[in-house]
């Protein structure tokens, strides 16, 4: 993040501040799980996956229709964020988890959860604001678990009259799934843009058949 725009985050973070951080494109981190203070970040170049630009290959499509897991939306949210904290280097200290947790609970932040029976085996989660949605993070405990709430993440997404998927930053995992970047400039008129529409993320059923999810993409290899 050397060419990223990084401040404290000052005065205290509240739900409020952090939705109204959002509508100006910019986000907390930490340094570290043990890390007291908390910067806003205004990447040089922001990361996106084009609603209509997700790309699923042949392997992942099969896994897909195979349907190995079960698929829940905001079934364990505080459990799914708590995934996505468990690797060895995170962002994600106390004080934004409780955010997070909060925003939850105020209708703003969703997870897309896949179970394996008992067992929270991979998610994502994010925070929807107007017709944006702003995913966080993301683990997996199993193969592809990720990459499958992923995909039924950008199904309910374009259900439900989204405009911009914003990840932040991209990784090669995102970049291998449709990822792209653009310049900051760019990226503040498509928030403005998505800002002054609405969606829904619950309008979708919670249940999905994997042909709907395989049906909306756009690229297979």
């Amino acid at each position: 993040m050397a060419h990223d725009v990084l401040h404290p985050a000052r005065p205290a973070l509240t739900p409020d501040l952090l939705l109204r951080a959002y509508a100006a494109g910019i986000f907390p981190m930490s340094e570290s799980r043990q890390a007291d203070e908390v910067f806003w970040v205004d990447p040089r170049m922001r990361g996106i996956i084009p609603l209509g630009g997700l790309h699923i290959s042949r392997s992942l499509a099969k896994r897909i229709r195979q349907q190995p897991y079960q698929i829940r939306v905001n079934h364990d949210f505080a459990a799914t964020v708590t995934g996505c904290a468990e690797r060895e280097e995170t962002w994600i200290n106390p004080q934004i988890f409780d955010l997070y947790v909060q925003l939850h609970l105020a209708g703003f932040a969703h997870s897309m959860e896949v179970w394996d029976g008992a067992y929270l085996v991979g998610g994502v989660y994010g925070v929807a604001l107007g017709a944006a949605f702003f995913g966080e993070s993301m683990f997996s405990r199993r193969t592809d678990a990720s990459k499958i709430a992923l995909a039924y993440l950008v199904n309910r997404l374009r259900y439900g009259g989204f405009q911009l998927f914003d990840t932040q930053f991209v990784t090669d995992h995102l970049l291998s799934l449709g990822a792209i970047e653009i310049p900051r400039a760019e990226y503040h008129k498509r928030l403005e843009r998505a800002l002054s529409w609405d969606a829904d993320f619950l309008a979708q059923p919670s249940s999905v058949p994997p042909d709907e999810v395989l049906h909306r993409r756009t690229q297979t290899s």
